[in-house]
C-alpha cells in the first residue's frame, strides 16, 4: 500500500468483502481488478504477485482494486471453488465502475485468479460489456477448466513452474493462437521475477495504446 491506497468494505454474496483500492497520482484512465491465488493454499490479495499487477496497474494509470476471497483474512463466507468468487468479481466490478463512470476496465489474476477472472470475462461478455483487457499470470490450465479468453489476452508464466505446468498452459492457449511470454528460470511464485512481470505487462500494454 502507498499514500493513495486505502482499505474499504463491500457487501459480496457470502457477506462482507475485504478490500483494497490503489489510486494513481493523476486521475484514473482506466478501472483494473487484481484476482489473487487459492485460498485453500495460502492465497490473499497480499499475496506478492498480487501486488505486483495492482502496481502495475497503478503505473498504468489505473484505479486498482483487489479483495481477499471468501473466508480470507476478513471476508466473510467459504471457498466456493470459483463460482461464489465470480460473483464476488462482480460485486467489486459493479462497485468500481459505479465509483469511476465511462471508464474501461481491465482484469488481471494470478494462479486461481486466473480461473476467476477468464470466468468473468465470460460473464462480462454475454452482457455485453466485454472488459479491456486481460493479464493472467500462471493460468491455472489443468488445474480448473480455464474458458476461452481474447486474443489479445497477455499470458506469463514461469519456466519452472511445477505448480501449473507450462506444457499444460502450452496446450491451452495453441488452440486459442495465444503468445504466452515465458520467464526463464522463474517458479510459480516467481520468486526474485517479480520484477519481469511488471516490465512486461507495462511494455505490451504501452505498445497497444
Amino acid at each position: 500500500m502507498n499514500k493513495f491506497s486505502h482499505k474499504f468494505t463491500l457487501d459480496g454474496h457470502a457477506g462482507k468483502m475485504q478490500c483494497i483500492l490503489d489510486l494513481p497520482e493523476e486521475s484514473p484512465r482506466g478501472i483494473a481488478l487484481v484476482a489473487h491465488p487459492h485460498p485453500l493454499y495460502g492465497g490473499t490479495m497480499e499475496n506478492k504477485v498480487a501486488q505486483t499487477l495492482a502496481r502495475t496497474f497503478v503505473t498504468l494509470g489505473y484505479a486498482t482494486a483487489r479483495f481477499n476471497f471468501r473466508g480470507v483474512g476478513e471476508s466473510e463466507g467459504v471457498h466456493d471453488e470459483g463460482r461464489g468468487e465470480v460473483d464476488d468479481m462482480e460485486t467489486m466490478y459493479r462497485h468500481m465502475t459505479k465509483e469511476y463512470p465511462g471508464l474501461p476496465v481491465a482484469l488481471s489474476g494470478f494462479s486461481f485468479g486466473t480461473f476467476v477472472q477468464a470466468q468473468f470475462q465470460q460473464r462480462l461478455i454475454a452482457q455485453g460489456t466485454p472488459a479491456e483487457r486481460l493479464v493472467l499470470v500462471g493460468t491455472a490450465a489443468g488445474k480448473w477448466a480455464m474458458p476461452e479468453v481474447p486474443p489479445d489476452t497477455i499470458l506469463i508464466h514461469g519456466e519452472l513452474d511445477d505448480t501449473i505446468l507450462l506444457q499444460d498452459v502450452f496446450e491451452w492457449a495453441r488452440p486459442l493462437d495465444i503468445p504466452v511470454t515465458v520467464i526463464p528460470g522463474a517458479d510459480h511464485f516467481f520468486h526474485r521475477k517479480l520484477g519481469h512481470i511488471k516490465n512486461l505487462v507495462v511494455q505490451m500494454w504501452r505498445r497497444d495504446i
